[in-house]
């Protein structure tokens, strides 16, 4: 078994097993035709089950052959133009290769004396990502598992910092005192954060959104003197630079100006909208995110990084000190006087992959303006997407997209009961993702089903746009005339 361990008499092994699987995936994805083969899970299931763990293949080969059935035959394959659902991106070639660098060296980021150099790396890279926001020559940060984790950390810290000192708080007060604010389409992690980190039901206080989906600053300043009046402690705000339905930015400057006036930590989560750091056309969109005292960021979403790479970003590095904890065994107190740079001082997790490696080799590949090419094409795409729907009898479409989202929904001319309506949408979706022929998102808006293409791909073109578009209507409209004849 010991021929299984990676290590200088193995090389060799490393070296055909891994070319071999790799040359098994790049098979796939030149072959693949569509973004899934519409496998459902009755189908897959009992192959999975199946197969015995405890009775090993032996070798790769029969391994990646089961592989094949049980997985790569069916993944859902984020590089195909019509895979338009989630937030998911296609991954450029030069993170591929830190990834598998990353996993063979397997280095751990939490202490020096698990990474060396991949500690002084994720610094840098962090340096870099802070320069482009514009948070000063204090700033700091750590890279994450994602925009969850890093929205965490953030609200931990700013409840941490809102505590002492703060007008309206003693030591001896609740942590029920404590209010988040966020707008009404803000990414569920913050109210997820706030139970984690022990705060009341009422701790996030929804703010209206406009017809952009914007947050209203009018009404964030109603709740935040609200806020004062009831003797409550605003902790933080909330501004989303990229929001997961509609991709909308908030307007950061007006914010930025009320957390000034009323002493409010600013966390901007720009887990989507952080590709603007890159793009050579629209970075003024995320105008205002300087300002903020933490920032999230997402490499996975607009950078084009494999999953995970994300980081959390802040503009004092002394408040990471509330996620710090030494122990003897790991980053006892002696090695910050020492200056030996543990990066566990300033994360919530303890053993953490060199994730920052995807983004070097990017970066020294191609350059920040070939990621922010990318994004703008995207960008763009949704654009002429937009268009299309807008001219379009058959779709109503929610608003003008400010990054790569759009969101609509199927109207048919003949029917105006808006529950049927419903119903045609659902299954339009549901019967192009058991076809594999295109795979979309859904949402809800005012209550009602609406359909969603997050475009993340450069590849995709404004003909697979529309050809999907004739997709979802062909099947509303299937779904819509046999309805009819059950009706009859």
């Amino acid at each position: 078994m010991r021929s299984h361990l990676l290590n200088g008499l193995t090389a060799e092994h490393y070296r055909r097993s891994v070319t071999e699987g790799v040359e098994r995936v790049a098979a796939k994805l030149a072959t693949t035709d569509r973004p899934f083969s519409g496998v459902t899970v009755d189908a897959l299931s009992p192959r999975i089950d199946a197969i015995d763990l405890d009775r090993p293949l032996g070798d790769t080969a029969s391994v990646l052959d089961e592989l094949e059935d049980v997985y790569l035959r069916d993944a859902v394959y984020f590089h195909h133009p019509r895979y338009l659902a989630h937030l998911n991106c296609p991954v450029v070639i030069p993170a591929v290769l830190g990834e598998a660098v990353l996993s063979a060296v397997n280095s751990s980021l939490d202490t020096w004396d698990q990474s060396a150099g991949g500690t002084l790396i994720e610094r840098k890279l962090i340096d870099w990502t802070a320069r482009r926001i514009g948070l000063g020559p204090a700033a700091d940060g750590v890279f994450t598992s994602g925009g969850t984790q890093s929205n965490l950390q953030a609200l931990l810290l700013a409840r941490e910092e809102a505590k002492p000192g703060t007008a309206g708080w003693d030591e001896g007060a609740p942590l029920a005192k404590l209010r988040i604010f966020a707008s009404e389409v803000s990414h569920f992690s913050v109210k997820k954060s706030a139970k984690l980190l022990g705060l009341g039901p009422d701790a996030v206080v929804v703010i209206p959104v406009d017809h952009d989906k914007r947050m209203q600053t009018v009404a964030l300043a109603h709740e935040l003197e609200r806020c004062r009046s009831e003797d409550l402690v605003p902790m933080a705000v909330v501004a989303t630079a990229g929001t997961t339905d509609f991709g909308s930015i908030d307007p950061l400057p007006e914010i930025a100006e009320l957390c000034a006036q009323y002493g409010v930590w600013m966390h901007v989560d720009a887990a989507y909208g952080c590709g603007l750091l890159a793009s050579l056309k629209h970075r003024d969109r995320i105008d205002g995110i300087e300002r903020a005292d933490s920032v999230t960021v997402d490499y996975h979403k607009s950078f084009f990084q494999p999953v995970s790479s994300s980081a959390v970003l802040v503009r004092d590095a002394a408040t990471l000190r509330h996620a710090t904890y030494h122990a003897e065994y790991l980053n006892p107190r002696r090695m910050v006087q020492e200056r030996i740079p543990n990066q566990v001082d300033k994360s919530l997790q303890t053993t953490r992959r060199f994730d920052a490696l995807k983004l070097w080799l990017t970066l020294r590949t191609m350059g920040a303006d070939g990621i922010g090419q990318l994004f703008d094409e995207v960008c763009d795409l949704a654009r002429q997407g937009w268009e299309l729907l807008a001219a379009d009898p058959r779709y109503d479409v929610v608003v003008r997209p400010t990054l790569s989202t759009l969101v609509f929904r199927y109207i048919p001319a003949a029917v105006t009961d808006p529950a049927e309506i419903d119903r045609a949408n659902l299954h339009a979706r549901k019967a192009l993702f058991a076809s594999g022929d295109a795979v979309v998102a859904g949402t809800k808006v005012g209550g009602r089903h609406y359909l969603k293409f997050t475009l993340l791909n450069p590849e995709t073109s404004a003909a697979d746009i529309a050809a999907v578009l004739d997709l979802i209507a062909g099947h509303a409209e299937q779904y819509l005339g046999e309805s009819l004849d059950r009706a009859s």
